[in-house]
């Protein structure tokens, strides 16, 4: 048995490893040639609205939504090809050191002229500021003649969540979220109770995977006191989406921890 699990865990590496060998020797290959990489540089305009849709600086795109990471691209064989979360290729129907006409996945026609000058554009940064507000949140539960106090300070952090998306033109965008650490505790008047920092990677088991790799830990919520103990909601959800868990922490008298999906 203990084979069988070596086994399998050689190939899942190997697997991963070649995927990313693949993609890697995939950009080394698409080299934008040098003319064509400099009379792209610079503002791009949409010819409706002559509204700025992006900027390509050295061999990366960075677009005007400021929650959107700037993405790698190469120009080869009459396809704009960018790298991002997914590798996305765009055909190309016209290209001019002024003009840019392209089709998207979804059959969009984009067409584009640059602009003369650079400052209808705000100058891009490499890195998207997260949030720095801490939000306080507090609840007063009686029990059994008793008066706890719960309070969740939820702390924006520089832990990116990078969920694909397409903006109105139809561009393939990567949507820059940040997750948050909250912290929790439990107060009897001046007495402090329990507290504890919750992270999403905790409940790493009690929701699928994939869907705790994609989302942020949004909020969180003192909702009851019991026999057993002290309990919170937390909520977790994908940052681009109505999809979320309701997870009840329930802390016994003796500080131990537990989690539960709400039913």
């Amino acid at each position: 048995m203990k084979n069988v699990v070596v086994v399998l865990l050689v190939l899942f590496v190997w697997t991963a490893c070649n995927s990313r060998k693949a993609e890697e020797g995939g950009r080394q290959q698409h080299t934008t040639d040098v003319q064509i990489l400099e009379e792209l540089q610079g503002v791009w305009l949409d010819d409706n609205t002559e509204s700025p849709l992006f900027k390509i600086e050295g061999d990366s795109i960075y677009y005007t939504g400021q929650s959107n990471a700037p993405q790698q691209f190469a120009f080869v064989n009459d396809t704009l090809i960018v790298y991002g979360t997914q590798m996305v290729y765009y055909p190309v129907r016209l290209r001019t050191e002024h003009a840019l006409f392209f089709t998207t996945p979804q059959g969009d026609q984009v067409s584009l002229h640059k602009s003369e000058v650079d400052s209808v554009y705000v100058e891009p940064q490499a890195e998207i500021r997260q949030p720095a507000e801490v939000l306080e949140k507090d609840s007063v539960i009686m029990f059994d003649g008793k008066r706890y106090r719960g309070y969740a300070y939820i702390n924006p952090t520089g832990i990116k969540v990078i969920r694909p998306g397409i903006s109105e033109e139809g561009l393939s965008v990567d949507n820059v979220f940040y997750d948050n650490v909250i912290h929790i505790c439990v107060y009897q008047g001046t007495q402090r109770l329990y507290s504890k920092d919750i992270k999403r990677q905790m409940f790493s088991g009690l929701v699928p995977d994939d869907f705790l790799n994609n989302s942020i830990l949004s909020d969180m919520d003192f909702i009851g006191v019991n026999v057993n103990g002290y309990v919170f909601e937390a909520t977790l959800c994908m940052p681009d989406g109505p999809t979320c868990y309701n997870i009840h922490l329930l802390v016994d008298k003796e500080g131990k921890l537990e989690f539960k999906l709400r039913q």
